[in-house]
């Protein structure tokens, strides 16, 4: 049978980390060197003295010294030792961070370390559940007692069995001196409240798509989700399969187109400026460069995406659709976009803007759209926001890659520009240019530094080109005599 648990298991994916976990380990052995370790000493917890004991700021002491790093970043490493269960404290034990201050802290024991890889079952956590009820007399946490209830119904078949198991572990850990029992008891708990933790709180056990996202949303399974979960399964039956050797065309054509326009397998023309200190490369392709470059032009034509990307060849696409007389396509996409990426303060008014230019009733710039897609658009705009153009942006994107990109692409504007079009000279640098560059080579100034410096620019301009009050003026000349 099959027994459903009320957190998922987290043992089965350990091993994309048992590396980091092992490289834990190591430091944590360091840590409990008897010369070289954190110093443990002997406290008093109640009445119980218990041996071994660590404090929170001799623990981020001993990191931030032996890792040469600042307090914050060791106290940070602590609270990861903390939340993985290497460490645990025993005075909040439901607080798995490291406090830097004098907050009593112990190793725990190699038997509960996550790369043990020990399964937290369901029935062992029971018998833990089970001890401590009898212990503490049928009074548990809110959440063990919710975790208790759940493992009672589920687990009901075997409950007795269960029961017995934790009297018997009750009675044997009677036996013990009282400060081994009360190590093992915190030992223990520190080990459930890692991998069974209260409901809706972040583990660090949790990993992949079962991680908790938000600590505060219901786990509730309602029909809504099976609804959406049906949907998306039904989708994905319908999504069409490509062939591992159509996928891999695909990816072979992509390479080979953009091959000469990669910087890390082309070299830059005319030269790399980050080498060479020569700014020709970054003269030559500025945003609105008058006559652009060769492989500018080139790139293009690869897409549609990539001719709007680039405002040189947005502009270019302009003039061709102004000769064509519909540039009331492109318009849209741009507006659409100033709304998607502008201000929240402004975006009422350009969606009003947008819609009394491009989507009501004769509109002076009218765009040709379906039905569908104009009443969802319309509909959006009653109450707008960034992305509320998104399936009218998107139709009409794909109405110009199928038919005005082609055809732009076949015009005279696209090969005048192309014969136009710059093909500079690689620069010639010797290794001995390149390296008396480096070393003339000056920090520049720091952004905001020159923002600051425009500022003040700015300002005595506006100072400058401001009226004069000359009763003012003169009232302080007054003043001054």
């Amino acid at each position: 049978m099959t027994i459903r648990t009320a957190r998922p298991n987290r043992a089965q994916h350990f091993q994309p980390r048992l590396y980091c976990l092992k490289k834990l380990e190591s430091i944590l052995l360091e840590m409990q060197d008897t010369k070289s370790g954190v110093k443990g000493t002997e406290q008093k917890l109640n009445i119980t003295t218990i041996p071994h004991v660590i404090a929170g700021n001799d623990t981020i002491a001993w990191i931030s010294n032996q890792m040469k790093t600042t307090t914050e970043e060791a106290q940070a490493f602590g609270t990861m030792l903390v939340a993985y269960g290497y460490i645990y404290p025993l005075q909040n034990h439901k607080k798995l961070v490291m406090c830097n201050d004098s907050s009593l802290y112990r190793f725990q024991t190699p038997y509960f370390w996550p790369t043990q890889k020990w399964v937290p079952d369901d029935s062992d956590y029971a018998i833990y559940l089970a001890k401590r009820n009898i212990r503490k007399k049928g009074v548990l946490e809110p959440y063990e007692q919710a975790h208790y209830n759940h493992l009672h119904e589920w687990l009901n078949h075997k409950w007795d069995f269960i029961v017995m198991q934790a009297a018997e572990q009750y009675k044997a850990g009677k036996e013990r001196k009282k400060p081994d029992r009360v190590v093992f008891d915190c030992q223990e708990r520190a080990y459930w409240m890692v991998n069974r933790p209260p409901r809706c709180a972040h583990s660090a056990m949790d990993c992949g798509p079962e991680r908790l996202i938000d600590p505060n949303t219901d786990e509730k399974t309602t029909f809504d989700i099976y609804r959406r979960k049906n949907m998306f399964y039904q989708q994905a039956i319908m999504r069409s399969k490509v062939k591992s050797s159509v996928s891999l065309g695909a990816l072979v054509k992509y390479i080979t187109t953009y091959k000469n326009h990669d910087p890390f397998l082309a070299s830059c023309l005319p030269s790399n400026p980050w080498q060479t200190d020569h700014d020709a490369y970054w003269t030559l392709n500025m945003r609105r460069v008058e006559v652009p470059t060769k492989m500018r032009v080139e790139r293009w034509s690869f897409s549609l995406f990539e001719l709007l990307s680039d405002l040189r060849g947005r502009d270019d696409f302009k003039i061709f659709l102004k000769k064509e007389f519909s540039g009331e396509n492109l318009a849209f996409w741009e507006a659409a976009e100033e709304l998607k990426w502008g201000t929240s303060s402004s975006m009422s008014t350009k969606a009003e803007t947008i819609f009394k230019t491009f989507l009501a009733p004769g509109a002076p710039r009218w765009i040709n759209i379906d039905g569908r897609t104009m009443g969802l658009t319309v509909k959006g705009l009653e109450h707008p926001h960034r992305y509320v153009l998104e399936a009218a942006q998107t139709h009409v994107f794909l109405l110009m890659k199928k038919d005005t990109f082609f055809r732009y692409l076949k015009s005279p504007t696209y090969k005048d520009i192309q014969k136009k079009a710059l093909n500079p000279e690689p620069h010639n640098f010797s290794p001995a240019n390149l390296e008396q560059n480096a070393l003339n080579r000056s920090p520049g100034i720091h952004p905001i530094i020159l923002w600051q410096q425009e500022e003040e620019e700015k300002a005595k301009a506006a100072a400058a080109s401001a009226p004069v009050d000359v009763k003012a003026m003169m009232s302080k000349i007054d003043r001054k005599k």
